[in-house]
């Protein structure tokens, strides 16, 4: 498990409902970062049913939600849960810290 975090931007950068993509300075693995009502959090940018980049989908702030553009699988971006087919897996979520305005998150597992 990897205590490094990875820096993702100042809070400025990233506005409520805005997502932006960091990928884990130990592991490589790519992370969506959403800021959900001046909250952050984090899932590995990857829908769980088929390997595609849910950065490339929509994120509905209202909802909380991020759709993967390829087939409409829908996750909940703060616990990763599936919230329709064809997913029936949660994507992994990751920790965030923000720090001196900063955002950072780290691949844990």
């Amino acid at each position: 498990m990897s205590q490094t975090w990875t820096h993702v931007c100042s809070t400025a950068e990233l506005l409520p409902g805005e997502m932006k993509v960091a990928f884990d300075a130990v592991t490589g693995t790519p992370i969506a970062v959403f800021n959900l009502d001046g909250r952050f959090y984090a899932l590995e940018d990857r829908c769980s049913h088929e390997d595609f980049e849910l950065s490339a989908g929509h994120f509905d702030p209202a909802r909380g939600e991020v759709e993967c553009v390829l087939h409409g699988a829908r996750f909940d971006v703060r616990d990763g849960r599936a919230l329709c087919a064809p997913a029936h897996t949660p994507v992994t979520t990751f920790p965030v810290k923000v720090e001196d305005g900063q955002v950072f998150v780290r691949d844990d597992r």
